[in-house]
């Protein structure tokens, strides 16, 4: 390697988190079926990350960072429904009981906060921590304006143009225009402890070592590079959520083989993304693996300004050279599906597009010589990183879809940094240092309409703002976007979004690899677990059999 240092899926339905139905009125309510019940044990988890995600409300590294430590020690206005595993999770109320649109103007949006809500010192959650959390994030004059968490969290909440109290347990957030996807971006939005911040002296890196929420846990240890220790909330508003174990520790553990060996020596209870080649013995041995589909793609976003990806032909040709089942099932052991867009075939967003990729090496050497390559190799490298939320095995994979494109006439310089290092460069873009280099390799999420095609495809998307770190500018595919914000009907939006998918699908910006199937591996000990279609986990559900 050359380098620098099924498809019947469960989640081919609409998603109707938020019952966007009606024009204005949109107002939710939500009741848990069974209260939780204690069953204890230490659960032991070895993460794919090389640290711990940041713990002072907004979480980096990406969803992992969400998965593990922001929607265990923090809360938002809505949260996802994680406690089933046999559709899509649905938006629920968290901090906040209801929400509506303004009849008579619907770019307000006003949320009901949730009375009696404490954060882990101790002290209340109403409208001013709202704002407070929203100045956090936006109001770079607030003395509590954190720039780390305001950079993980931009590009999420593009639409929300303003924001203010109207009384101790009611907000109001106004648009830039007129936008059905506001609940799914609130969703990402964190609060932390106003007087938290204070008694540690105004400091977010002091805040993150002892953090306070209001989520289900509480972490009550914390090891940069080695480890976190959450203990349940006994106090949490959701008494149906308060966490069944006694203790959970995550581990970072970014070598594949470091985890599983954890797991076999008992070192750990559950580890993310085993080693594919080693699931039948795990299960021969015992271990409970857990497999779904869910709202992932393994893409390269790819750098339209410069060669050979400013050609459309190559990048079709790409499309057309990655032998995805062969990646399937050969390297990944069946842990993942191919990947022909953005969706998969049988999404309500999928379509009807023009052109279908296929493995068709042939096809694609024809493509590669019409864009002027007949007897020419293209050269082009890739930014891609070794471990991180998503990302599945990274090394063998880029490898794979290396060898792939050599056989059609491109040469990739595979370039690997750490994680983190590569959520930083995605939101920088292609600039300066970035500039020379035709793509980044990193996963992303189509959990609902915003994170699939707005924040990739909109031309108004660009970064810093958001991520269409390609530079794809194409007015129709604006034009559909914004009318699929603009419908408050589910039928009307998902028909839109599919017409952007066959033009995005037919420009190929990204070369489209494979859809994870959420690999897990646990001891069988380990109960009360449910794998949901979704990147995030319920940890206040499983609990360890001692």
């Amino acid at each position: 390697m050359k380098r620098r240092q099924n498809s019947g899926r469960g989640i081919a339905r609409t998603i109707c988190g938020v019952a966007l139905v009606g024009l204005l009125a949109v107002a939710l309510s939500w009741t848990p079926a069974l209260a939780a019940t204690g069953k204890g044990g230490t659960l032991r988890i070895g993460m794919t990350a090389a640290d711990i995600a940041y713990t002072a409300g907004q979480p980096d590294q990406g969803f992992e960072g969400f998965r593990f430590v922001g929607y265990q020690l923090y809360d938002g206005l809505v949260r996802w429904d994680l406690s089933q595993g046999e559709r899509l999770p649905e938006i629920v109320p968290g901090l906040a009981e209801s929400w509506e649109v303004d009849k008579n103007d619907v770019l307000k949006w006003r949320f009901k906060l949730r009375r009696g809500v404490k954060f882990h010192d101790g002290s209340d959650f109403n409208a001013d921590a709202v704002i407070w959390n929203w100045d956090k994030i936006r109001n770079k004059d607030a003395p509590q304006y954190d720039a780390k968490q305001a950079g993980e969290i931009a590009f999420r909440i593009t639409v929300i143009k303003d924001y203010r109290k109207l009384d101790d347990y009611t907000v109001e957030f106004t648009t830039t225009r007129p936008s059905s996807f506001v609940p799914f971006q609130v969703v990402y939005v964190l609060y932390s402890s106003p007087t938290q911040w204070e008694k540690v002296g105004r400091d977010w890196r002091a805040f993150a070592e002892r953090p306070s929420g209001t989520g289900p846990f509480k972490m009550t240890r914390f090891i940069p590079r080695e480890r976190a220790e959450l203990e349940p909330n006994t106090e949490y508003w959701d008494k149906n959520r308060v966490p069944k174990a006694d203790k959970v520790i995550l581990l970072p553990m970014p070598e594949v083989t470091t985890r599983l060996a954890a797991l076999r020596t008992g070192q750990v209870d559950w580890i993310e993304v085993p080693p594919p080649d080693a699931i039948p013995s795990l299960r021969q041995a015992g271990f409970q693996i857990f497999l779904r589909s869910y709202p992932h793609v393994w893409p390269y976003s790819l750098n339209l300004k410069v060669e050979p990806w400013n050609n459309k032909l190559v990048r079709q040709a790409a499309n057309y050279a990655i032998d995805r089942e062969g990646m399937c099932k050969a390297l990944l052991n069946d842990t993942c599906t191919p990947a022909t867009g953005v969706v998969y075939p049988g999404h309500p967003w999928f379509g009807n597009p023009r052109v279908r990729y296929e493995y068709d090496p042939k096809r694609a050497k024809e493509l590669m010589k019409q864009a002027g390559y007949d007897g020419k190799r293209a050269k082009t490298s890739f930014l891609i990183s070794t471990s991180g939320s998503g990302q599945m095995l990274p090394l063998p994979m880029n490898e794979y879809v290396q060898e792939n494109l050599r056989e059609i006439g491109i040469d990739v310089e595979l370039v690997p940094i750490e994680w983190n290092a590569l959520t930083a460069a995605l939101r920088k873009g292609f600039v300066d240092d970035q500039a020379p280099l035709g793509a980044m390799n990193v996963s992303f999420n189509f959990v609902e309409p915003f994170s699939a095609f707005v924040r990739f495809f909109h031309s108004a998307s660009l970064p810093p703002r958001s991520l269409n770190v390609m530079h794809y500018i194409n007015p129709e595919v604006d034009k559909l976007i914004e009318a699929a914000e603009a419908s408050f009907d589910p039928k009307v939006r998902d028909e839109t979004l599919g017409k952007v998918h066959e033009i995005v699908m037919d420009d190929a910006p990204w070369i489209f690899v494979v859809h994870d199937l959420n690999p897990r591996a646990m001891s069988p000990k380990v109960k009360g677990f449910v794998q949901p279609q979704s990147w995030f986990v319920d940890l206040t559900l499983p609990w360890v059999e001692k």
